[in-house]
């Protein structure tokens, strides 16, 4: 899993506000619009756009020399508008700047959303190159999702989970992007405003819902923990003055007041609403649902027609399963006859595999030791070429983090490259041992490997470096979360397909129950948020249909019920990047490369996969042109 933004409060953990839309870059579905009309095109995520404002006659260098100069300096109003973002990304001329999130500043967020879309539209489109329309499709969508979000979705109004500050101060305080007196006194700027920032999270909330509120409390108590021991042995290891030293403890004192303040009116909340039962709704219905997964996903479907695509090949792997279940019976269960039901047959397989894991002690290490594994394998087969200078640490999830996902990545923006890029690991070693040994038994000896090649080793830490890579920064920046997880679930199957694992059954079929749960994550998504099922439904379909363990399936119903639409992205993704590849291999015949397809494919930033099949179509149709993305933006 890739860290994603939640919200358009100012806590943006890493670079994935994430954006959708119908493409064809012929034309890019660019007509005339009326800039008051907040219709239905732009409720579902079509992007609309006038192709020649005013009969603009503007030549093609003029049009990219406009189109440069309006991205350049809406990202530079971006990151002001956004500092914590910005500082994910590595942008750390605002760094000390912390938006408060109130109406003033939701208003100052949609006036620049109106701004410049109206600006973008009056581009003369017909004279931009495929990358520069391409991009322009990308902010288009992008602005067009921050009016929605604000006016329309509103969660500032119902999840207090958005309100969190102690990310970005993480990043100031242990990122060495500047001498530590420095990130100190710039730490120290922005602790000022973390009392109204609270102030205004407590204003804005009206009727929240429970799942959120309850992530709300725990991840600010595990916020505390950057505003406590660690802050103040770096500030006792600094050159700054006593004053300035004094002025730093005072300020830090009173960003802890006021996140604990913020946690027991949470608490208070809690309470009161746990007497009324009379919570915000979490499931967000099919309207909303719809919609969000038309600015989110882009997959040329809608949310339900890709629910009833995942239904399907959910039966078609279930068929596959059963077949390696029957293959393998005779090994692990000699001279007992399987049941006829062929799930429980399958499941007593997985079971017996099950078995074989690490301690909770040992697990964060295994996770370690296989990372050169994958390298030197990839490297073997030349899948895709590595940089290998790039840090990736394992690290076990920090406090204000936790709740989400057994492990994820943090990724360094392309501002500052070469940043570590953090594996984070949940502290299982902290569980019981009954929640420990059902942990360990779902992330055995082979879905171990399965998970390290999609957190890691090719799979989202390898793309986030190539995407780092991208001479577009708005094709880096505003990314397509569909594409992300997409890329790291292709990968899984394409480095078994590769040979790796030498092509153990016991490893596919464990791999298949890896890719299940990708299909269910699309059916839970859908059944819970529109269809409205409960937890012991959502359970059924994923222990007894998908074969998780209880603790697996627990900790994706809680997040089921945290996020919208996100589950989705990993089987979206995955089934366009298979069909172009696919594609790609029946146009090329003979000269398809499997190596240069995946560094094509990851050259093109975090660019949605419709927009990344039309470049690399257009570049097969003009071999001699350079469609690359040029370094303007």
């Amino acid at each position: 899993m890739k860290i994603t933004p939640t919200s358009l409060a100012d806590f943006v953990p890493v670079l994935l506000i994430v954006l959708t839309l119908p493409l064809t870059l012929a034309g890019c579905d660019l007509q005339q619009r009326n800039p008051e009309d907040k219709g239905a095109d732009r409720a579902s995520g079509t992007v609309v756009a006038t192709a020649n404002a005013s009969g603009n006659n503007q030549s093609s260098s003029d049009s990219a020399e406009n189109f440069d100069a309006l991205s350049t300096q809406m990202m530079t109003e971006l990151w002001r508008l956004f500092p914590s973002w910005a500082i994910s990304e590595g942008y750390y001329a605002v760094a000390d700047q912390l938006q408060v999130p109130d109406d003033t500043y939701r208003e100052k967020v949609l006036q620049f959303s109106r701004r410049y879309r109206d600006r973008f539209s009056a581009i003369n489109t017909e004279a931009l190159d495929s990358n520069d329309r391409s991009d322009l499709v990308l902010i288009l969508n992008f602005l067009n999702r921050l009016e929605w979000q604000i006016t329309e979705f509103q969660s500032h109004l119902w999840n207090p989970a958005e309100y969190n500050v102690s990310h970005p101060f993480a990043l100031i305080l242990n990122t060495e992007y500047a001498p530590l007196d420095t990130r100190l006194r710039t730490f120290s700027e922005r602790l000022k405003k973390v009392p109204a920032y609270y102030r205004a999270a407590e204003q804005t909330l009206q009727k929240p819902a429970s799942p959120q509120l309850m992530l709300a409390i725990e991840q600010n108590e595990g916020a505390m923990s950057v505003f406590g021991e660690a802050a103040e042995e770096k500030l006792a290891q600094s050159g700054l003055s006593e004053g300035e030293k004094k002025v730093f403890r005072q300020r830090l004192a009173a960003a802890r007041k006021a996140i604990e303040e913020y946690i027991t009116f949470l608490q208070t909340r809690h309470a009161e609403l746990e007497i009324s039962q009379d919570y915000r709704n979490f499931r967000i219905g099919g309207d909303l649902y719809e919609q969000k997964f038309k600015y989110e996903i882009q997959i040329g479907m809608t949310g339900k027609q890709l629910y009833e695509r995942a239904l399907a090949d959910k039966e078609k792997l279930h068929d596959k399963m059963a077949e390696l279940a029957s293959e393998l019976w005779p090994k692990y269960f000699p001279g007992q006859k399987p049941p006829k039901d062929r799930l429980q047959k399958i499941a007593m397989v997985l079971d017996k595999l099950s078995e074989h894991h690490a301690t909770k002690e040992t697990f964060k290490a295994e996770v370690e030791k296989q990372i050169p594994e994958l390298v030197a394998f990839v490297k073997e087969k030349d899948l895709l070429t590595l940089d290998e200078n790039k840090p990736l640490v394992v690290r076990t999830t920090p406090p204000y983090m936790r709740g989400f996902s057994v492990a994820s990545i943090n990724a360094p923006g392309p501002y500052d490259k070469g940043a570590n890029t953090y594996y984070n690991v949940m502290p299982i070693e902290e569980f019981s041992d009954e929640r420990a040994d059902s942990l360990l038994r779902e992330y055995n000896q082979y879905l171990m490997q399965i998970l390290n090649i999609h957190e890691a080793i090719p799979g989202h830490y390898t793309q986030l470096v190539y995407a780092n890579q991208s001479p577009s920064l708005i094709k880096s920046i505003l990314g397509n979360g569909a594409m992300v997880e997409g890329w790291a679930v292709y990968t899984e199957q394409m480095m078994l397909e590769a040979g790796y694992g030498d092509f153990s059954p016991e490893l596919w079929l464990m791999y298949y129950k890896w890719r299940l749960r990708v299909l269910i994550n699309t059916l839970l998504d859908y059944e819970i948020q529109v269809k409205g099922i409960d937890e012991r439904r959502a359970l059924d379909l994923m222990v007894r249909q998908g074969f998780q363990q209880q603790a697996e399936a627990m900790g994706k119903w809680r997040r089921a019920t945290l996020s919208q639409v996100q589950l989705t992205s990993y089987y979206a993704g995955y089934a366009d990047i298979l069909a172009l590849r696919e594609e790609m291999k029946a146009k090329l015949g003979d000269d398809f490369d499997l190596k240069t397809f995946h560094e094509k494919f990851l050259s093109y930033g975090n660019a949605p996969v419709p927009v990344i099949r039309e470049l690399m179509l257009e570049e097969l149709t003009a071999p001699d042109q350079s469609n690359r993305p040029t370094s303007r933006n």
